[in-house]
């Protein structure tokens, strides 16, 4: 069963950081994508980042390119465990949301669409105030 744990989210001014870490277990590949999503009161779920176990590589929204930087920590020894992180900086109150993690078990050079997506966290909630 796949498992993802959000955590680290809060309340911070413009112009602050925060990071986001997320944990998944259970999922049946050993290389897989895993993508950060937003969605703030009113509007649809939207693709923050996502990045692809077995090489690192990244996609970002236009609007978090060079402010959001998502990366992963060392897998588990039997690759059953995976961690990701979004570091995010120069926060914008416009970045206030719920934030999702979520795993699918393809590479891409975009972020799906969320319909598209099947395994979610819970989700953190990011505020950011001016």
């Amino acid at each position: 069963q796949v498992q993802l744990v959000e955590s680290g989210g809060g309340s911070v001014q413009a112009g602050g950081s925060l990071t986001l870490s997320c944990v998944a277990t259970g999922y049946p590949y050993s290389s897989y994508s895993m993508a950060w999503f937003r969605q703030a009161p009113g509007k649809e779920r939207e693709g923050v980042a996502s990045i692809y176990t077995a090489d690192n590589h990244s996609v970002y929204a236009d609007s978090v390119k060079g402010r959001f930087t998502i990366s992963q920590g060392r897998a588990s020894q039997d690759r059953a465990t995976h961690t990701v992180y979004l570091q995010m900086n120069s926060l914008k109150p416009e970045d206030t949301a719920m934030y999702y993690c979520a795993a699918y078990s393809y590479k891409a050079g975009f972020i799906p669409r969320s319909p598209a997506i099947r395994d979610w966290g819970q989700g953190t909630q990011v505020t950011v105030s001016s």
